[in-house]
């Protein structure tokens, strides 16, 4: 997590933002490179958006299964766009804190 040591927001120890309020789309391009996913295509942006508004409807980050059944992006395409733990990824590339049950 380098890349993130310059931005000027705060994380937890596990490296989620502490607040979802400080928040940019440029922030989620670094946390994003930092992740390994470059560029954010249309198709990250879609999930981004519905795990915020979900994130801003509910106050909690979405879970894999709310991610999948409600976002329109099916399991197997979140896991490619996401690989290794899409809705811990998400949420972190999101601004937001980690889903209940991730481990």
């Amino acid at each position: 997590m380098t890349a993130v040591l310059d931005l000027p927001v705060k994380f937890d120890a596990e490296g989620f933002m502490t607040d979802p309020n400080a928040w940019t789309p440029e922030i989620a391009e670094v946390l994003a490179r930092d992740e390994g996913i470059d560029p954010l295509t249309e198709r990250h942006w879609a999930v981004i958006r519905f795990v915020r508004a979900e994130f801003a409807a509910s106050g909690q980050s979405p879970t894999l299964r709310t991610i999948t059944k409600k976002s329109g992006v099916e399991t197997k395409e979140l896991y490619e766009l996401f690989p290794k733990g899409p809705a811990k990824k998400v949420a972190r590339i999101a601004g937001l804190g980690k889903p209940k049950g991730c481990i």
